[in-house]
């Protein structure tokens, strides 16, 4: 698990990381998705990042920040793909 400073605010000269780090997913000192991997089975989490993964995948297309949203399908792949290799599943 990351720990995360309670003070998420940007500086004006950085960029937030809207893909990997977005301030928003963050309360107090905890990550959204630790949050919903903890809530849940192995096998659920793996669901969960897969839908995800589609939902960004299904959308890029449409709402205006298509790279954005393929990064993001990216990172739940690879979250996906890390579940899978943490229950060593082939």
């Amino acid at each position: 698990m990351r720990i995360r400073p309670l003070d998420n605010t940007k500086k004006d000269s950085e960029e937030e990381d809207m893909v990997n780090s977005p301030s928003h997913y963050t309360y107090g000192n905890i990550e959204c998705i630790e949050g919903i991997e903890a809530s849940m089975s192995a096998e659920a989490f793996k669901g969960y990042c897969k839908g995800a993964a589609l939902k960004y995948l299904w959308r890029y297309e449409r709402k205006g920040k298509s790279l954005e949203d393929l990064k993001k399908a990216q990172w739940y792949l690879n979250k996906l793909i890390a579940s899978v290799k943490d229950t060593k599943e082939d």
